[in-house]
């Protein structure tokens, strides 16, 4: 499913890489351990965490991830979205839980629902 159909469908706010949203997402990824995310991640999942710092960028980008969902409605470093920009790739914001987005993200890829 395309990253532009899931910020639809999810109701995400775009706060960088609006550009690349045409990118395919083949699952997704729940974790707020930079570690677990390098070890697991995998190129084309969609990363939702509650961490906001500048690693999360340099991480996604390394794995290849699709985009990062940012879960809670914490406060992101301006700095992180111009970094994300810059790169091409996509951050996503959301008011809702991890544990929310997650099912519903599951149900959307795996159900079509």
């Amino acid at each position: 499913m395309k990253l532009r159909e899931i910020v639809e469908r999810l109701n995400l706010q775009v706060l960088a890489g609006e550009k690349a949203l045409d990118r395919e997402v083949s699952t997704g990824y729940c974790s707020d351990l930079i570690s677990d995310f390098m070890a697991n991640g995998t190129p084309g999942c969609l990363w939702l965490t509650l961490q906001t710092h500048m690693n999360v960028v340099a991480v996604a980008l390394l794995t290849g991830a699709a985009g990062v969902v940012f879960t809670g409605g914490r406060g992101i470093p301006p700095q992180v979205c111009q970094k994300a920009e810059v790169e091409g790739l996509p951050l996503l914001h959301t008011p809702c839980h991890t544990f929310e987005i997650a099912g519903r993200l599951y149900q959307l890829l795996y159900n079509g629902k």
